[in-house]
Parts: structure tokens; sequence; C-alpha cells
């Protein structure tokens, strides 16, 4: 077995070595425990509301009109299904590195190296994107002082206008165009999280509890604002066009499952993962909905295509004190977000590491500190230097198609699971429901519902050029059916099989282009672990 690509390690293994204070099935050095349910429900919190409420929600809601709360509704069902199945792993398997360390457990080694390296599109790549975002409310809310950076240093190649080209200065002949707040941002707090993790719950829970007084203050005064006639047709075009903002609706829940990558920094994980996981989902839930009907009620949906929808939104109804508000609030939000990321991704490399799938050095943990310093500082050059150039408009479809795909593996690995003895211990237990009779009656069901749009989604009347765009949607089909049959004669479990089912079917709804670009990013991912992590793994030596 310790030649295999499947090779697992053990739950017994882990849990008895977490027990002796060794983190992973290895030695850390000892990470401080420090986090409560409060903490982790606040830290789920301030990943999730970040740039999703406050710049993509508008693209949604332009798309879906008032119905976008639907759309909240069905996503937060499915992150529910998959905050579930992460809450179960978290419980049996209470260590660092999140969806990585449950599938080295239950798939084995090559399933755990390809969702590790889907991770690192959640994490860094996501982070490119709310740097990125942060820099443009940044930039508003110097404009209002009457102050800012020349555009030169607020842009990227990809979308700077004729005008900045030529006001930028030149070396050797090429214009110098960086995002420069977006580096300095980055910079700034992969310093606090290399200073450690007391430090960080600090600034956390300040900005969490900031940025829900804000969302309150919007939803109330926006209550006053808004005209009911908005509302009427609640979905404009039709439950198509409500699906259209999959992507940026699911961008904007991303961040919950990150909470599970501090599973040893916790007094009592077994108990309090998933209580934080399943409250921040919930209390996230509640303010997209109200959000998504005081936005679509203030102003008629066509005109919310925008990139800062809240701030604009009152600007429409000339309370621009409050749109300033809201840029130093979405400054303030989308930091906690980066600050939660910045602190799982070298987490879930020091996991790796300490499996030999990475270099030692990334599992080296600072002597006064605590954390995984190495680790941490690469994170910041990763996250740090492409915030300067790029403009990645691809950046929130790549990261929800790697988030998605790393949901559908912990779901499925739920089900491998082996069945629970039944102990004295209090901890969660996912209840289990046999998912043989509610799966079809379910698949039945909407086949009844949208047998139109699935046959004009499987047929070839456009020609390949059109067909080619329902290639994944044909896959989603075919895994469709053979989980009807395994859920009749295995009687899996109801909660991961519709986790698994709807997040694959999210995935469907992402532009064929990333799925190649996805596809790209796991080719480059085998190179790297059939080069050096298949022959350094730590289980390989056992």
């Amino acid at each position: 077995m310790s030649n295999s690509l499947f090779r697992k390690k053990s739950l017994t293994t882990i849990l008895k070595d977490a027990n002796a204070g060794l983190g992973d099935g290895h030695e850390t050095g000892g990470l401080h425990k420090v986090l409560g349910v409060k903490d982790l429900t606040a830290m789920g919190i301030a990943a999730v509301i970040g740039a999703g409420i406050f710049s993509t929600i508008g693209e949604a809601a332009f798309h879906g009109g008032p119905g976008v709360s639907l759309l909240f509704v069905i996503t937060a069902v499915t992150c529910g299904f998959s905050a579930l199945c992460y809450a179960e792993f978290a419980s049996r398997v209470p260590v660092s590195g999140s969806a990585y360390t449950y599938s080295y457990v239950t798939f084995g080694e090559l399933a755990a190296w390809v969702i590790g390296w889907a991770l690192i599109l959640e994490y860094a790549i996501g982070n490119i994107a709310v740097a990125i975002s942060w820099s443009g409310y940044f930039n508003n809310l110097l404009k209002g002082f009457g102050i800012g950076f020349p555009d030169w240093l607020t842009n990227n190649y990809d979308s700077a206008s004729p005008e900045v080209f030529a006001n930028a200065p030149h070396i050797a002949g090429l214009p110098v165009i960086l995002n420069l707040p977006a580096f300095i941002v980055v910079v700034l707090i992969t310093y606090l999280a290399y200073v450690g993790i007391r430090e960080s719950k600090r600034s956390a829970n300040f900005m969490v509890g900031l940025k829900i007084l804000v969302i309150i203050f919007v939803i109330v005064v926006g209550f006053f604002y808004v005209n009911k006639a908005n509302w009427t047709p609640f979905m404009p075009n039709g439950f198509s066009g409500v699906l259209k903002g999959v992507s940026a609706v699911f961008f904007a829940y991303i961040g919950f499952d990150a909470v599970s990558t501090t599973a040893e920094e916790c007094a009592n994980p077994q108990r309090d993962l998933p209580k934080g996981m399943i409250y921040s989902l919930i209390i996230c839930t509640v303010l997209y909905i109200l959000i998504s009907f005081v936005l679509t009620g203030m102003v008629p949906f066509f005109e919310l295509k925008v990139a800062d929808p809240l701030a604009f939104v009152f600007d429409k109804v000339n309370l621009s004190w409050i749109s300033y508000l809201i840029s130093a609030s979405a400054v303030i939000a989308t930091a906690s977000v980066l600050l939660v990321f910045q602190i799982g991704q070298p987490r879930i490399w020091m996991s790796m590491s300490r499996d030999g799938l990475l270099p030692k050095q990334f599992s080296k943990i600072h002597p006064k500190f605590k954390t995984p310093s190495f680790a941490t500082i690469v994170t910041g050059i990763i996250v740090g230097v492409p915030a300067l150039f790029l403009n990645l408009t691809i950046v929130t479809d790549l990261t929800s198609i790697g988030t998605l795909f790393a949901f559908i593996l912990v779901c499925g690995g739920v089900l491998m699971l082996p069945p629970q003895e039944k102990s004295a211990e209090k901890r969660f237990r996912m209840p289990y429901i046999s998912s043989r009779y509610i799966v079809p009656l379910i698949i039945l069901i909407l086949l009844g519902f949208f047998h139109g749009e699935i046959g004009n989604r499987l047929s070839f009347d456009g020609g390949w050029n059109v067909w080619k765009h329902n290639i994944p949607f044909f896959l989603f089909v075919i895994v469709t059916c053979i989980t009807v049959v395994l859920s009749v004669s295995k009687q899996l479990s109801l909660i991961p099989v519709l986790g698994m089912l709807s997040c694959f079917y999210l995935m469907t709804e992402i532009e064929l282009k990333n799925w190649i670009v996805f596809s790209i990013w796991l080719i480059i991912g085998l190179t790297i672990y059939f080069s050096y992590s298949y022959t350094h793994s730590k289980l390989r030596k056992q």
C-alpha cells in the first residue's frame, strides 16, 4: 500500500496524535488553542461577507431582478449540505488542513493532493480578486476626501484607458501601470497573519462587528427608500436569468469552510467547529436576502450592473454620505476576508508539507509567533505580486469552480467514512437519512418542471460551437444517473448526496473557458505531484 497512489492516513493515528498534542499526525511545535464558538462564527462571517456582497451582487441582481433573493436561498442550501459534511469531518478529524486532510483520510493521497491544489484557487487566487476589489473601494474613499493615487498606480494593463496609458511614466519605452493599493494591503495583512493568530483573532472580531453594523444600517435605512413597484416582475428574465448569477452569488458565500483550517487552534474543535460554520452561514444568508430586496427595491434591477452596487443605490437616492460610509465599510470588510484567507492558505501548505508532499520549509513554525512563517510569506508573494498587474474578471469564476470541486470531494468523502460507533462523547453527528426513495423522487420532480430546458441543453441543434458549452451539463447528467442508481442500491446518506449533486450543478453553470483553465491548473498540479510529492511522501517511507 505504501507505494500506492491511494495510500490513506489512518483516522486512529491522526486522533491519537492530536490528543497527544501532535497535529495532523506530526509534531507541530504547538499552535495556540484560543478559539471558541463566538470566534469561529465571527471568522466564518469575516470570510463570507466581503467582496461578494459589496461588488458581485450587482451583476447577479441585474440578471435575476428581485428573484436573485431565491438564488441566495438555493446557494445557501447547497452550501448548507456542504457545511454539514465539513462539520461531520471537522468533528471526526479535528486537525488543520480542511478538505485536504479530510480527503487524505477517505480517498487517499492522490485525491488529497488534487484537492490541496484546487484549494489554492479558492484561497490564493480568490484573494487576488479580493485585494483588487479592496483597492477599488479604497480609491473611492480617498476621492471622497479629495485625495488619491494617480490613475497609473491604481490600474492594470487590461482595463486601463488610453488616457491612463498616456499619463503613465515610461521606463525603456514601456508604460508603468500598477495596482499599488492592492499590493500594499496584501503586505500589511500578510504581516498580521505572520505575527500570530491571537492578534488576527482580535482584528477579525472587531472588523466583523463593524461590518454587520454597517450592513444592518444599510438594510434599515434602505427600506425607507424602497419603491414596491420595482419588485414586479419578480423574475424579469425568468428562472434562467436568476441562474445566470450563480458564480457571483456563490462567490459571496465562499469562506465558511476556511473556519475548518483552524481546527488545531480551537479549544474544543469537535463541538465548536460545526456550530461556528452553521451559525455563520445562517446569519450571512439572512443578511444577503434582506440586502437583495433592498437593492432591487431602491432602484430598477436593470440599473444594477455596477462595480459598487451598495454605494450606487444610495447615490441614486441622493444620500451620498451613506455611499461614503459603505465605501469605508467595504474597505474593512474586504480586508477581513483577506485576513481569513491569508491565515488559511499557509495552514493547508503546512499540512501538506508535514506529509512530505511539499518541502519541509512549508511546515516551519515560528518559535516566537507560533505561525507557519515560511508558508505565510510565500502566500503573501503569490497573492501580492499578481494583484499588482492582473485584471481578474475570470478570477471569480475560477475561484468558484475550484471551491465547488473541493465541496464535491468533501461530500463524496463523507459517504466513504466508516460507520460510527455509538459513544458517550458529545460532538456533532450528521443525521443519516436514506436516499433510496427521496433522491429518485427529487430527480423526477425536477425533470417534470424543467424537461424543456434540459432537452434544449442536450440537443445537438446549434452544432458543435453551441453544444460544446453544454459538455459540463452532459457530464452532470451522467453523474446524476450513476448517483441515483447507487442511492437506490446502496441506500447512501441523503445530505452528502444532495450536496454533491447541487455543487456539481452549480459548476455546470460556470463558462466552459473556466473549465479549460481549471483543467490546465490540475494538470500542472499532477506534474508536481508525480515529480516531487509521490517520492517524498511520508506514508511512502513508512
